[in-house]
């Protein structure tokens, strides 16, 4: 579970989207930032999650936010989960995992009865001025934006 809390400066990052496009935390001043990260491009949770935010996207536009995902996927496979689901916003690849540390969202999960380290599903909801308004770590994949604009 993640270190960062409601009121927390946010940790700065600058990453490459699928792309290759550098995209930086300080470039987003004076903009609401939903940050989720999620454990793996193309499985049906991380899917749904996607799904849902991409439905839901034109209503957070409006309602003033900038959407990023960031897994420890690499450039090519969110191409390919971009291109599938017709996802409008982009994927940061963090291979090193740099950002997902930073951010505290690395560590032990429970899958089938093993315990392994991966990405813990969460969602920070970042104000203008770089604080974080909202830490979201029982994300709901099938109802995501529902949980954000709450």
């Amino acid at each position: 579970m993640t270190h960062l809390r409601k009121g927390d400066k946010a940790p700065e990052f600058t990453g490459k989207d699928q792309n290759g496009a550098e995209i930086s935390l300080k470039n987003l001043r004076g903009k609401r930032v939903v940050l989720y990260f999620y454990p793996k491009d193309s499985t049906p949770g991380c899917t749904a999650q996607a799904c849902n935010l991409r439905d839901n996207y034109d209503y957070l536009l409006k309602s003033g936010y900038v959407v990023l995902g960031i897994s420890a996927d690499g450039e090519k496979s969110h191409q390919r989960f971009i291109e599938k689901h017709g996802l409008p916003f982009p994927l940061i690849a963090d291979k090193e995992k740099e950002i997902i540390k930073a951010y505290g969202v690395w560590g032990p999960k429970k899958f089938m009865g093993k315990t392994f380290d991966g990405i813990l599903r969460t969602t920070f909801i970042i104000d203008g001025e770089g604080i974080i308004e909202e830490v979201i770590d029982k994300v709901n994949t099938k109802e995501h934006t529902k949980q954000i604009l709450e």
